[in-house]
């Protein structure tokens, strides 16, 4: 039997109109049903319009949030000789190299957010792939995770940047920062991850893109989106 929401939720969505908000509304709505007790995290919704089972409808990407995410996140380098020192001088968490292969094979150890790779060391790490791969901790050439350039990738995950990717039933879901924050650095936010899947739009996709999307909390209800100024954009 489904659990009935809770008097604050019920109280919270009471609040929320059926019908697409701007972001500029979105955001202090949200802000203003806010309940729960911790700093939670907000999050945007896209239900796009494409098929993911077709390698040429994957959507995927990444964007670095203006504002951050309001949580520094762990990262593990692993790379060979200078490249360490690199990571190491840019903020790295972990640094290793094949010790950091075996540590992860022997413990399914994965207490990091995300993990950057150098070329050379993908042999090894690619080895990793049913431990990584269901937690989304693969590192890509795609998203910046494969580089040589570990110091900047690492800069730019520790700044807030954000993997994107649509699941099985064609949603991105991805976090835009803390209810805490200024609702325009929210706004800014959000609008920079939209705007980043918008532009992902693969050449197979045929009719509407974005077909909604929803902003909420950790322990909120939906606030539907207007994304048009954003879609409008794209085709002009």
């Amino acid at each position: 039997m489904a659990r009935k929401p809770g008097k604050q939720y019920q109280s919270a969505a009471k609040q929320v109109e059926a019908r697409p908000y701007v972001l500029d509304q979105a955001v202090p709505l949200l802000q203003k049903i806010k309940y729960a007790k911790f700093d939670e995290t907000v999050e945007v919704h896209l239900r796009l319009g494409v098929d993911p089972k077709h390698a040429d409808q994957m959507v995927r990407g990444t964007v670095v949030m203006p504002n951050g995410l309001g949580k520094s996140k762990k990262v593990l380098v692993i790379a060979g000789g200078d490249k360490q020192k690199e990571a190491e001088e840019a903020g790295a968490d972990f640094v290793g190299g094949e010790d950091m292969v075996a540590k992860i094979q022997s413990e399914n150890w994965t207490d990091f957010d995300a993990l950057i790779a150098t070329p050379d060391m993908m042999r090894s790490v690619g080895k990793l792939g049913k431990i990584l791969g269901p937690r989304g901790l693969m590192p890509n050439p795609k998203t910046g995770t494969v580089t040589v350039d570990v110091a900047k990738a690492v800069k730019e995950v520790k700044a807030g940047k954000v993997e994107f990717r649509v699941d099985k039933t064609g949603i991105i879901h991805a976090p835009v920062g803390k209810t805490s924050f200024a609702a325009d650095k929210l706004v800014e936010n959000a609008s920079s991850l939209i705007q980043a899947v918008v532009k992902a739009k693969p050449a197979a996709s045929k009719g509407k893109y974005v077909k909604s999307a929803t902003l909420c909390s950790t322990m909120s209800p939906g606030i539907s989106i207007d994304v048009t100024e954003f879609t409008a954009k794209a085709a002009s």
